[in-house]
């Protein structure tokens, strides 16, 4: 861990802990070592705060390359920063796009690190668990690394959608679940009824631990324009 994030985190957990009654179980079913892949719900951009703290070790999530392209002393400071707390720049427009992020994702996994993704894509705009996109599977036969489930509720009252910032007071459970390892790869490989089957899977372990109602549909982008 860089000594930003570690010194972020030492003020981030207890202040998390005491103004958003940040409730966290299962933290031993992530793996100490090794790669592994946190499958998580989508409710508010508040995720990628409340998410890392839950998790003991660092995680590393896709960011708009955007953020770091800015110019200015003000610019590169956030892309340094945003850096050091595990955030990868990445495009998002156009397959190509897609298949650049699959492939970054990748080297981050096999280089033994922890990658977080919200398989649905977006944030849920209504609180319902909308359907997985198969990235999370192609990157777990990919790698062979451990899918860990995690559950968060709670965010999208802290933050809803539009709110320039996360209010303290509400309660914010994450629950993290037993991690599961996808094989066959080679027999898969570009199966999309396979993929499907193995993605809905993950969405179905990731209900279980929030108890969301589930929508057969991909959620849209409508509204989020924060993240």
């Amino acid at each position: 861990m860089s000594l930003i994030y570690t010194g972020l985190r030492a003020i981030a957990v207890p202040t998390l802990h005491a103004m958003w009654k940040l409730q966290v179980s299962g933290r031993e079913n992530v793996p100490e070592r090794g790669p592994v892949i946190l499958a998580s719900n989508h409710l508010s951009v508040a995720d990628h705060l409340f998410l890392p703290v839950a998790c003991p070790r660092l995680v590393y999530f896709m960011a708009k390359s955007d953020y770091f392209q800015q110019g200015g002393l003000k610019g590169r400071f956030r892309g340094a920063f945003m850096r050091s707390v595990g955030q990868i720049p990445i495009e998002r427009s156009g397959g190509r796009a897609a298949l650049a992020g699959l492939e970054q994702a990748r080297q981050v996994i096999m280089s033994g690190k922890v990658f977080g993704i919200f398989p649905e894509g977006t944030r849920s705009p209504d609180g319902r668990l909308y359907r997985g996109k198969t990235g999370v599977t192609r990157l777990a036969l990919m790698t062979g690394a451990p899918v860990v489930p995690v559950g968060v509720l709670g965010t999208d009252k802290a933050q809803p959608i539009g709110a320039p910032f996360p209010r303290p007071g509400h309660t914010v459970t994450v629950r993290i679940g037993k991690p599961v390892v996808f094989d066959g790869a080679a027999e898969v490989g570009h199966n999309a009824k396979q993929l499907r089957e193995i993605t809905d899977d993950i969405m179905s372990r990731i209900a279980e631990l929030t108890g969301q109602e589930t929508v057969d549909v991909y959620a849209t982008r409508s509204g989020d324009k924060a993240q």
